[in-house]
């Protein structure tokens, strides 16, 4: 049985109710915080002395059950402000006396009663308790209380909810496979990354093998720009605030920068972003119209502030590095540049075998205008160039209201993984704010000075971010064309040892990334290991090998390949290379 995404929201809604009321059950000390639907479940923040245990929800859940039993009616009602203050303050129930004061216009607030609970709520809700079928508590987190870390640190527990039993089952399988599959586990697992708490939070160590992923991806995303007729650029990671005041950073994002630094008695900061940089760039000479459009692009290391209680593996970091472009143009040349950026991030996510991604547009709320910079006609000339862009490029796409930054409307991907879930990903933002604010021209055919726009883009993301979700995409099994080892070679003997070395050199010759494992070890063994390590392919070399000047392939996916000759084999993985297969 499927319901709507409205309905669903209401049943998550109330089913974080029904665990809010067993916990008061179970622990009349705890007292209630806030508990919303969120995407494929709820959460509910509790305010408990003692942490919560996997026992603990086990028991809650018992008790859930029976509430769901009771088939409790769920009845909404207006009280007076008042009232409901009186009510929650008597019953201790501190956090939603805070939300009601933080009311203070509203004369009546609505108050949701299920049984002996009672919840501050706009609703709404499934008509009883009994309505609620299939649910499961998944586990505890930490929350600061409205999200702000200078208040208490409560608990948070998460859960989901769904009509059938079939779909619950479907989604703690792919919970289960998600786990498995988690880069943190796997980077660690596969030596590709690692973090240090004693080196600074949400700071990214890339070891070896995560070097040469990372190396395989900027060289074939440097090789795909300057085809496409972009320039490389290398910026700065530090500047004078007096860039960041100008750019505006400095007032609208300093929140998410870090404090400024003295030197010689001048205040400088690290970057957030690279835009400011290619703008003084630039400005370093008169352009003109001719010389449009320039796309400049770098792979940029930024650096934002995160709260350690966001900070996740290599997705929420604070230092990353950022596929980042920057197009200059003349307002005719708008469409057609976004057609190219849009054929670029098409081209790019099916090369890392995304196949499936959702494009939204960003515009700006039309009842409150006087929010965002720029005129009516401008904001009207990029957003119909995006739209036109999309329509060229046969792209559906979903209209996002009020979800515009206040410099520009945008495009905004995500994209779909392995097991079917949404990434962030590529951006492309049309700005008109910074040319402004740097005062940037070019010299039109009519000899005088005009504004040129400007896009932002980003195709992969951060390097960071799209890494970790390549691991989880490809589960670790990283592609021939990606993988850091591509083939380990296996000598049977010692005696097979100068035999390997030679096949080694053959493909190393090629370019290909191959490694040979001389440890006293059984042969199976050593298959095994280059197994888990999900290296593609394993070449085995005994005295059969050497007499025929062959060598035995195993593949990781298609098992024993049998015995083949040299050139053969690297034909094949060449192939596979090129194709990216």
């Amino acid at each position: 049985m499927s319901i709507s995404e409205k309905d669903m929201e209401i049943l998550r809604h109330s089913t974080s109710h029904v665990m809010a009321q067993a916990v008061r059950r179970l622990f009349p000390e705890v007292k209630v915080a806030i508990g919303p639907a969120i995407e494929n479940g709820f959460y509910y923040d509790f305010d408990k002395p003692e942490p919560f245990t996997q026992q603990d929800l086990g028991l809650i859940e018992e008790e859930m059950r029976k509430i769901v039993k009771e088939d409790l009616p769920i009845v909404g009602r207006e009280v007076p402000r008042e009232e409901a203050l009186g009510l929650f303050n008597e019953a201790g129930e501190t956090y939603k006396v805070e939300l009601i004061r933080d009311m203070p216009d509203a004369e009546v607030v609505i108050l949701y009663r299920q049984g002996e609970f009672v919840d501050l709520c706009r609703g709404p809700h499934v008509e009883s308790t009994g309505k609620i079928k299939e649910f499961k508590l998944l586990n505890v987190a930490g929350a600061y209380w409205r999200g702000d870390e200078k208040n208490k640190m409560l608990q948070r527990i998460y859960g989901t909810a769904f009509p059938t039993k079939v779909e619950l089952d479907h989604y703690l399988e792919m919970l289960a496979e998600a786990e498995k599959r988690d880069h943190r586990r796997l980077g660690k697992e596969l030596d590709i990354f690692s973090l240090h708490e004693e080196g600074g939070a949400g700071l990214v160590y890339w070891h070896p093998k995560g070097g040469i992923i990372r190396k395989v991806i900027e060289d074939f995303w440097r090789d795909e720009h300057l085809k496409r007729g972009y320039d490389l650029v290398f910026s700065p990671h530090i500047a004078k605030r007096d860039l960041w005041e100008i750019s505006g950073h400095w007032g609208w994002y300093r929140e998410n920068m870090y404090s400024p630094i003295d030197i010689d008695g001048v205040e400088y900061l690290l970057k957030p972003m690279n835009c400011p940089f290619h703008i003084m760039m630039y400005k370093t000479k008169t352009r003109s119209y001719r010389d449009l459009p320039l796309r400049w692009a770098e792979l940029g290391t930024v650096y934002r502030y995160e709260r350690s209680g966001v900070l996740h593996g290599m997705l929420r970091v604070r230092g990353f590095t950022q596929d980042d472009a920057h197009l200059f143009m003349r307002p005719d040349q708008l469409e057609d540049e976004l057609v190219g950026v849009i054929d670029l991030v098409k081209f790019m996510m099916e090369s890392f075998s995304y196949k499936e991604y959702d494009f939204e547009l960003s515009v700006r709320d039309p009842l409150n205008k006087e929010q965002y910079v720029g005129s009516d006609d401008v904001w009207e000339l990029a957003e119909t160039a995006l739209v036109s862009a999309m329509n060229r490029a046969g792209i559906k796409f979903r209209r996002m209201e009020g979800e515009a930054k206040f410099y520009g409307p945008a495009i905004d991907v995500h994209i779909k993984d392995a097991l079917g879930r949404g990434w962030q990903g590529p951006t492309i933002q049309v700005d008109f704010n910074l040319p402004e604010r740097f005062d940037i021209n070019y010299i039109g055919e009519d000899n005088a000075p005009h504004r040129p726009v400007m896009i932002h883009r980003t195709v992969l993301g951060s390097m960071e971010r799209f890494v970790a979700g390549l691991i989880e995409h490809y589960n670790g099994a990283f592609p021939v064309w990606l993988a850091p080892v591509q083939a380990r070679i296996i000598p049977i003997a010692d005696r097979h040892f100068d035999y390997a070395k030679d096949v080694e050199k053959a493909f190393r010759d090629v370019d290909l990334r191959v490694e040979t494992d001389a440890r006293p070890e059984k042969v199976g063994y050593k298959i095994r290991e280059a197994q888990v390590e999900k290296i593609p392919y394993m070449i085995i070399v005994g005295d059969k090998e050497i007499d025929e000047e062959k060598i035995a392939v195993r593949s990781r996916t298609e098992g024993d390949l049998g015995v083949m000759a040299l050139p053969e084999f690297v034909a094949r993985i060449v192939r596979e290379i090129r194709e990216k297969i």
